[in-house]
């Protein structure tokens, strides 16, 4: 397994300076979170693979912008603003496909708006947007986001039922922690199907850490994903209040690749 890092640690520092910054720091492996819409156009994204290529680096996701207005966006009952919706969702899936990487991360659907027919409504609009996602060579991944319809285990579970050819996950450490639930149920729910994971530490009071500043027990977890088969990338995603300077992710960086993948 490879150990990335999120720009999204970084920001609010510009995408492309977020990129050039973990590159000179050591990353080989990055999720972009992208800022705004003129980083979705191809001159912007050119800027972009001109780094990766400089730095010999690859994406592995793209984080949207605009996954807190999901649920307004693409899971209303406005069909018209869905669609055009999917037009935007269309432009990340051809920016991440275009950069190398493999995966788009969903936010999704608020609790707060859940109940049995949004439920419905919000998975047959998943399946269609992941089905769109593969149509341009890459997945759509739901993530485990406190406060939103996929934080906990049964509603995990109750996609993979309702939509088994379109339910993937990523799991976020710190986000199962918001949600009451250790993040080996939310593994346990997510199964195989995991594609993806963004990690950090925690204290006991559940502040959000960089690894190897809390308590979180990381051996366990790699054993449990070593267990379900996950063979994928690790990405750091921490706030940027988290740490004081770049060199601090290299650290934890390599706190995870040596203490514990390779002791």
């Amino acid at each position: 397994m490879k150990v990335g890092a999120s720009t999204g640690c970084l920001y609010p520092l510009l995408t492309e300076e977020a990129v050039r910054t973990l590159a000179e720091n050591g990353f080989e492996k990055i999720e972009i979170f992208f800022n705004t819409f003129s980083e979705l156009e191809e001159k912007y994204l050119n800027r972009i693979r001109d780094i990766l290529d400089e730095y010999g680096i690859s994406v592995v996701s793209l984080h949207p912008f605009t996954s807190a207005f999901e649920s307004y966006l693409l899971f209303s009952g406005y069909e018209r603003r869905f669609w055009d919706g999917v037009k935007l969702y269309d432009k990340y899936f051809r920016c991440v496909s275009y950069l190398g990487g493999k995966y788009v991360v969903l936010h999704g659907l608020r609790k707060q708006f859940v109940n049995a027919s949004t439920e419905s409504l919000f998975l047959e609009r998943f399946a269609i947007l992941s089905r769109r996602a593969k149509d341009m060579g890459v997945d759509l991944l739901q993530e485990n986001v406190n406060n939103y319809f996929a934080d906990n285990p049964q509603s995990i579970k109750r996609m993979i039922d309702a939509i088994p050819n379109e339910a993937q996950f990523v799991l976020d450490i710190k986000q199962a922690v918001r949600a009451g639930f250790s993040p080996f149920e939310i593994l346990q729910a997510m199964g195989n199907r995991v594609k993806h994971i963004h990690i950090s530490d925690v204290s006991n009071d559940g502040k959000c850490l960089l690894p190897g500043h809390g308590d979180f027990d990381f051996r366990a977890f790699f054993r449990f994903l070593k267990q379900l088969g996950y063979k994928g990338e690790i990405i750091l995603e921490v706030y940027r209040q988290c740490f004081d300077t770049p060199v601090d992710l290299t650290n934890a960086r390599l706190y995870i690749e040596n203490s514990i993948l390779n002791p």
